[in-house]
Order: structure tokens, then sequence, then C-alpha cells
């Protein structure tokens, strides 16, 4: 969907339920015509077949967003075993069907070796590039490509409720973790197979499921006459960043950063820490080394009275 002519200047943190059959993308350019935002971007984009918590960045928090791209997320995931498809979901080819044989014990000691800090070979069907082009781009020409494993972190893999061949699960991991992955190798552990049958995201940083709200509720809020009911729903552009550190600059210092200067300053090394001037007002984020303050992304203080 195209954007409005004249787009507003918008900016903070949406927390949308992203629903089934629709992209991340075609959900965040819809919600960006309801805004008439000039620009926006999602955090971490979520299959089709997944809905759930889909942080969606509005003018300057977009600056920020890869902060919540690198912070850790929760998933409910429904695993259906003795079937193994292409993509490790219900949407992909079915490419082995095997008797569902396992016990609990059997399923307890293959989750235990999935949890903690473990290596995973993401999934062809991904957007990780090789040779420039994204692997899943490969996936549908039937060619596989060579993909090194990536260090993660399974921080919960809890086991809600088990029927014979169908298992709910509570998941919460580190950035760059493929469940989908995750659940296909529970199912070779068990010797049965499985894909991923349903996923819905509830947490991603400090972002949980209870403060989502549905595209349907922000369909009637849309008029041009007045956006406060819909500039309202959104949260801070610092939201996200509630475990950073923060510091108060004074006025001489802020006017330095905002003009590319450094500052000299007695603390300790820190790679990211929360920049704020004197009223309060988040300004951006900044590192320091060898007593030395300098930018790593900031507001542009401008375009939020535009």
């Amino acid at each position: 969907m195209r954007a409005r002519k004249n787009a507003r200047q918008v900016h903070g943190i949406l927390l949308l339920d992203k629903p089934l059959e629709v992209s991340s993308n075609g959900i965040l350019q819809r919600v960006r015509w309801l805004y008439q935002a000039a620009k926006a971007g999602h955090t971490g984009a979520l299959d089709p077949m997944a809905s759930g918590l889909l942080p969606i960045c509005f003018g300057e928090a977009t600056k920020f967003s890869q902060f919540l791209l690198d912070t850790d997320k929760t998933y409910q995931v429904t695993a259906l075993f003795g079937v193994r498809t292409s993509t490790s979901d219900a949407e992909g080819e079915v490419i082995s069907e095997k008797p569902v044989q396992f016990t609990d014990s059997d399923l307890e000691q293959a989750m235990q070796a999935l949890r903690g800090d473990i290596l995973q070979v993401p999934t062809m069907f991904s957007a990780l590039k090789y040779q420039g082009q994204p692997l899943y781009k490969y996936a549908r020409q039937g060619i596989e490509v060579p993909r090194a494993a990536r260090p993660i972190s399974i921080f919960r893999f809890e086991l809600v409720q088990r029927t014979a061949d169908r298992a709910d699960f509570i998941v919460h991991c580190s950035k760059g973790t493929y469940i989908r992955t995750l659940i296909d190798d529970l199912g070779e552990a068990l010797g049965c197979g499985a894909h991923v049958a349903a996923l819905h995201r509830i947490q991603v940083g400090p972002f949980t499921a209870a403060q989502m709200l549905a595209p349907s509720a922000l369909e009637p809020l849309n008029t041009a006459a007045d956006w406060a009911a819909l500039d309202n729903l959104l949260l801070p552009m610092d939201a996200g960043l509630v475990a950073m550190p923060a510091l108060t600059l004074d006025a001489q210092q802020e006017h330095a950063l905002m003009h590319g200067q450094t500052c000299q300053l007695s603390h300790a090394d820190i790679d990211s820490i929360k920049l704020y001037n004197q009223v309060a007002q988040f300004i951006g984020i900044g590192t320091i080394e060898s007593g030395e303050l300098r930018s790593r992304r900031l507001v542009n203080l401008s375009l939020l009275s535009a």
C-alpha cells in the first residue's frame, strides 16, 4: 500500500499483534498508511504463518530498532511430531513421515540437550545471505548452500502440554534463533521428525503480549481530523532500552554531541548508554571509551516538532 501524500512526522513505537496469513512488511505498510507516517520499520519479521508481537518503529525511533532486533524473544510454539517438512513448518512439502514412539522422558532428554548455549545451523528458508542472495531464494530453487553453525542461547524450553503427536512449548531465546530449526532438531533427536504447526510471539525484549494492539483496533481511529487517538498509542522512542544505562548531559555536552564533537568525562567505559538532556528528553545513544563520550545514534530533534 502506498504512503499517503503529505505524510506526517510520527515518532515512537507501536506494539502490534500481527495476524496470521499476512507478511510483516504487509502489515507494516498498512499501519504506516493508517498513521500517514513518513517513515516506519518493524523490528524482526514474523513469517506469514506466525502471529504475535511485532514492534513497529516510526520516524526517529527507527534509528534505535537494531537494539530491539538484537534482544531476546519468547514464543509459544506448537510442534507436530512424525512429519518433517522442507521448511520445518506447515507450509513446506512433506519430506518424511515416521511413527511417534518417544516417551515423556525421551522428550525431556532431547529438550535438555537443546537448552543453554548451543550451535544452530540456520534454515535454508531464512533471509540470511549467501553470495549476496537470501538463502530462501536458493531453497526455492532446490539448491542447498553451506551454512555455518551460529551460537545461540535457549534460556527456557518448557513443555506446556502434550498429546500423542503434538506438543505446546514456551521458548525464550536469544537473537538469531530459528524456532523452526529448533523444532526440526528436536524431532530429529527423537527419531520421528517434527515441524512447527503454530507460532505466536509473546515477548520482545521488555515488551510483552499484554501490551499488543490488534490492527482492527487502529482502523476506527484513522481520521485526519484528529490524529491524537492514534498517536497516544505510541510508546516513547526509548521504551525498548530500559535495560541500558542512562546519562544526563549538561547544555554544553549536548551541544557538542549534536554538532559531531566528543566530550571528556569521568566515566567507566561502556558500549551503549542512553543520553538525555537537561529537560529529560531522550536525544540518542552514545558510547564511552577512555573518558571520551561520542555519539552512536542521535535523534534529529528538529523533526520532533515538525
